[in-house]
């Protein structure tokens, strides 16, 4: 069967996170972090992003294969695998740049994307405050923000921050696993 390869762009706080969660999932072909979204002219850098002052969010581009996995199942995914009703923030990581966001690349990705957000709103006690916006142009983070959760597994933050996520993944969508 010939692929369909597709592009997701997605924030939901640091991009290691989001990063190692759709590392996992069957149907993804390559996950990039970076930063789109902001205000600022030229590449940003990672020290900028944390300043807050560039506008741009930490995002992972996720290209996959739309035969083995939806664009619906990529947003439900990620819906559910970071908190979409806390405002710039997740866990302790606070700021514009850690926004939940949705960035599409085309109407009817938008729709698809509106129409999960309705759907699952009624599964949290607060508001989705999930940002929806136009894809622009995205800048791959430096090469030590790739595949971070991969190569640092004994990190802190990885045993603090992502494993909770891998496991609520693992969890609620063990049959969109690779290792299914």
């Amino acid at each position: 069967m010939t692929k369909s390869l597709k592009i997701a762009t997605i924030g939901g706080g640091c991009f290691w996170c989001t990063e190692a969660v759709f590392e996992e999932v069957k149907g993804v072909e390559k996950v990039v972090s970076g930063y789109t979204g902001g205000h600022v002219p030229g590449r940003p850098t990672y020290r900028e992003i944390c300043s807050g002052l560039t506008g741009h969010a930490e995002v992972v581009q996720v290209t996959f294969d739309a035969n083995v996995i939806s664009y619906q199942d990529i947003l439900i995914i990620f819906m559910t695998t970071h908190d979409p009703t806390t405002l710039n923030r997740q866990g302790s990581d606070r700021g514009t740049q850690y926004r939940s966001v949705i960035y599409y690349h085309d109407e009817t990705q938008k729709e698809i994307a509106e129409a999960v957000i309705n759907e699952l709103v009624k599964y949290y006690e607060n508001p989705i405050v999930t940002e929806l916006s136009e894809a622009v142009t995205f800048y791959d983070a430096e090469k030590e923000h790739q595949d971070f959760y991969k190569n640092n597994p004994d990190y802190g933050y990885c045993n603090f921050v992502i494993d909770p996520k891998l496991a609520k993944l693992r969890k609620l969508h063990a049959d969109k696993l690779k290792n299914a």
